[in-house]
């Protein structure tokens, strides 16, 4: 008895590491996407890089995309959590679903084929810069989403933690704190804001927003089917109350 409980004490220091690098691993690829998008202080972007022929540029980004679409979707599915969850530690699931986003999208940013052709270039500078101060505001809403309901539980860091500590995870409970009041998935908002607020929007770009914002609108089918699977009628009471994604309906 005495030597388990050393070693379980060690299992779940090394959970705690592991959760913890995968956390900031997410940290520096989401910094890492800003500058990508942006094209700003990272080196490459999304407009730089080796030039290949367009469709090569189109196979290959449309590849990585949908691969990162098909991690991202079937990792967060309750199915394969059941099964996945076999096989590793629960408390790290989070986290390693996490990490392989984390991996996946690295590897998209590496091996990026950029398509540089302007679709639209904003002249005026005064313009541009707020056109591109809207897409920092973006990623605002997007962190600010994160942390008005639990950051660290979204990116595996408190499941880790509770376990180092022999705490329980607390049950999950509904609550619309702040934007979730007017738009129901802040996060996917500001995601979008910031792809699509560009004061120089090239091929590659327009490729990069459009495919990501139509894996949201797939994403957000998913999502909701867990929550309403998960919440009941307080989430679908929710849903015909507040808008998906842009604030339009009046809150009663």
């Amino acid at each position: 008895m005495d030597s388990a409980m050393p070693t379980n004490r060690m299992l779940k220091f090394t959970a705690f590491l592991f959760g913890a690098v995968a956390y900031f691993t997410f940290l520096f690829t989401i910094l890492y996407a800003i500058g990508f998008v942006s094209d700003l202080g990272v080196p490459k972007a999304i407009d730089t890089g080796e030039k290949s022929p367009l469709f090569e540029a189109l196979a290959v980004n449309l590849a990585l995309m949908s691969l990162f679409g098909i991690q991202h979707s079937v990792m967060a599915r309750r199915g394969f959590k059941q099964w996945w969850t076999q096989y590793i530690p629960k408390p790290i699931e989070r986290s390693t679903y996490v990490l392989f986003a984390s991996l996946t999208l690295l590897l998209l940013f590496w091996q990026w084929r950029p398509i540089p052709t302007v679709v639209w270039h904003i002249e005026e500078p005064e313009m541009a810069a707020t056109v591109a101060i809207l897409s920092f505001v973006g990623w605002v809403i997007v962190f600010t989403s994160t942390f008005l309901i639990n950051h660290f539980e979204l990116f595996g860091l408190h499941q880790v933690t509770s376990n180092l500590t022999g705490r329980q995870m607390p049950r999950p409970t509904f609550r619309t704190p702040l934007l979730y009041n007017f738009v129901r998935h802040p996060i996917y908002l500001g995601f979008i804001i910031a792809f699509w607020a560009a004061p120089t929007m090239s091929v590659g770009h327009l490729l990069f927003a459009a495919v990501t914002t139509a894996y949201i609108f797939v994403g957000i089918l998913f999502e909701e089917r867990d929550l309403i699977n998960m919440f009941g009628d307080e989430y679908r009471r929710y849903r015909d109350r507040v808008s998906m994604l842009f604030p339009w309906r009046k809150l009663i």
